[in-house]
């Protein structure tokens, strides 16, 4: 993103199939990166129904959309200058 914006390196972008998804992802999202005292400028509350959580740690920004929300405001298209980056999916660790 640092190409095409002058606030954040990355856009981390990812869908939930449900309003509630969305929140746990969101959650889990802040959860994890606490583990390593990585904390959001703000903590995004999972009990929000817009469909869209943003959740800014200033140079990455997890944006967690229900998945008609995505497709509606279709971040990809309108950042399409910024270098995409694909991710390889890892398994979950055994709880």
């Amino acid at each position: 993103m640092r190409a095409v914006s002058n606030f954040c390196d990355y856009f981390v972008i990812l869908s939930g199939m449900s309003l509630r998804q969305v929140g746990a992802i969101a959650e889990a999202i802040q959860e994890d990166l606490a583990k390593d005292r990585i904390r959001p400028l703000s903590k995004v509350h999972s009990d929000q129904d817009s469909g869209w959580l943003v959740v800014d740690f200033s140079s990455v920004m997890a944006h967690v959309f229900y998945k008609p929300m995505r497709e509606f405001y279709s971040l990809e298209r309108l950042w399409v200058d910024a270098k995409k980056v694909r991710l390889a999916k890892t398994k979950s660790a055994p709880k």
